[in-house]
């Protein structure tokens, strides 16, 4: 089952927290969850939008073959989780407005919200200092994946390159003769339309050598 259908499935039988203090608990889960479990998608995030941020990847990395996708899959999970950790870090740290313990009678606002800010990074600094390790974590995972991702894309169009000037050559030969050939006779895999966009640049670069000449 793919992960966007098991999120669903996981979503549907969940109904989530109701109080305040359940939400909250929600909020720590995530925070020692969410952010290095299986599950990509949390119960209380919007799966949609989850679906479009890995389209995003999709439409930018154009993967083929299936370890390509499986890398590109990588990054947007590591994404996503960047993303919960920025906003989770978001939320410890709004969580510091209002509380009026943390503030001094007659002070002025912003010296009280900066009382209140600090007061606040100082109780939850273990939370935060884990949301740091957890953001630094993935950001080299992220280029790790990506690095792998573009290096592996790189070999697939040398070779995708080498098999064309292959397929080129052979065709040029039989046309000289005057003969027709059918690529898939010798287990070419390329789509009409590349072979015809590949001849038309081969045939620009001819001229080009030409005119140089």
């Amino acid at each position: 089952m793919s992960s966007p259908e098991a999120n669903r499935m996981n979503a549907q039988h969940s109904t989530g927290p109701k109080t305040p203090e359940g939400i909250k608990r929600s909020s720590l889960n995530a925070l020692r969850h969410g952010l290095t479990g299986q599950l990509v998608v949390m119960p209380q995030e919007d799966l949609n939008a989850y679906q479009r941020h890995l389209k995003s990847f999709t439409d930018e990395y154009h993967p083929e073959g299936a370890t390509e996708s499986s890398l590109v899959q990588a990054l947007a999970d590591a994404s996503w989780r960047l993303n919960r950790a920025a906003a989770l870090e978001t939320n410890l740290l709004t969580l510091a407005a209002g509380r009026a313990e943390d503030r001094c009678p007659g002070a002025p606002p912003d010296v009280n919200e900066a009382l209140s800010t600090a007061a606040h990074i100082e109780r939850n600094a273990k939370a935060l200092a884990n949301l740091s390790m957890h953001s630094q974590r993935l950001s080299r995972q992220f280029e790790r994946t990506e690095r792998h991702l573009r290096e592996l894309q790189l070999l697939r169009k040398e070779q995708e390159k080498k098999e064309m000037d292959r397929l080129l050559d052979i065709m040029e030969t039989y046309e000289s003769k005057g003969e027709s050939y059918n690529p898939q006779t010798d287990g070419f895999v390329f789509s009409p339309t590349k072979i015809e966009a590949a001849k038309r640049l081969r045939s620009r670069e001819t001229r080009a050598k030409r005119s140089a000449a």
